[in-house]
């Protein structure tokens, strides 16, 4: 019996092997199934797209207590290597902590040729006990995600019931995250690729700032474009936007494609 979540199963789409191929990366605690709908999107004019199941992720919250950031990082990795095989040229498309991969990957990974970068954080709202998180971990293992009731911010509520994730957020991978976020911003000035970030103005979990912040630091970047939407939580791949952001993101893909 399979122990991953049944639905937040990783994906691969084929597509038109003369087009470039999408690498889908999930969020923080998330699922594949976050990035299915817009993998399916980008399928439909030809585009193979993999949606990857980042370790620890879409089985146990305690799974996820036992990977590193360095585990992220090797699950984006190998869904580049297995796309590599169809294509010499991937776009990397990411959601919240999947953003942060995708950036941070751009710069690492040969043959990346665009990232589009969703919802995705710059760094963790100040707290002095990320200074202390490991030691705070050895005590408490779980911390909720807000304050508000699960589900409040979405503005499509069945698409909400649908939704898959850990239903709070392991203290301890809090750190790992933190580290990862330190690792991204000391390489946006090197994204020598396009660039599409989107945000919700409505995101309360991940404030729409962070996406000023990562735009200010990709000075090198030969193109980039920065959209604000509304009406979607933080989830912008799944809420009632989500068609707005496939759309985007497709006409992107096409133009630094150069293919329809």
């Amino acid at each position: 019996m399979s122990q991953i979540i049944a639905t937040a199963e990783p994906f691969l789409l084929l597509g038109d092997r003369s087009k470039p191929a999408c690498l889908l990366i999930h969020g923080f605690t998330g699922t594949p199934k976050e990035m299915r709908w817009m993998g399916e999107y980008l399928n439909q004019p030809g585009f193979t797209c993999l949606g990857v199941r980042l370790a620890g992720h879409a089985t146990r919250p305690e799974d996820m207590v036992r990977s590193h950031y360095t585990d992220w990082i090797a699950s984006v990795e190998d869904g580049y290597h297995l796309l590599r095989g169809i294509t010499s040229h991937i776009f990397l498309a990411g959601l919240s902590m999947g953003g942060i991969l995708a950036l941070l990957m751009s710069t690492r990974l040969q043959g990346v040729i665009g990232v589009v970068a969703m919802s995705t954080p710059y760094k963790l709202p100040d707290d002095p006990r990320l200074r202390h998180i490991e030691w705070i971990s050895r005590i408490v293992q779980f911390m909720p995600k807000s304050d508000e009731e699960p589900g409040a911010s979405w503005f499509d509520k069945e698409a909400w019931k649908d939704h898959i994730s850990y239903p709070q957020n392991p203290v301890y991978s809090i750190g790992e995250l933190n580290k990862l976020l330190g690792e991204m911003r000391e390489a946006l000035p090197k994204v020598n690729v396009p660039v599409l970030l989107m945000h919700s103005k409505d995101d309360t979990y991940v404030l729409p700032e962070n996406m000023e912040l990562i735009h200010s630091d990709l000075t090198n970047a030969s193109d980039t474009t920065k959209l604000y939407i509304t009406g979607s939580s933080h989830v912008v791949t799944r809420d009632a936007a989500r068609q707005q952001v496939f759309e985007s993101a497709l006409a992107f893909i096409q133009q630094v494609g150069g293919v329809a």
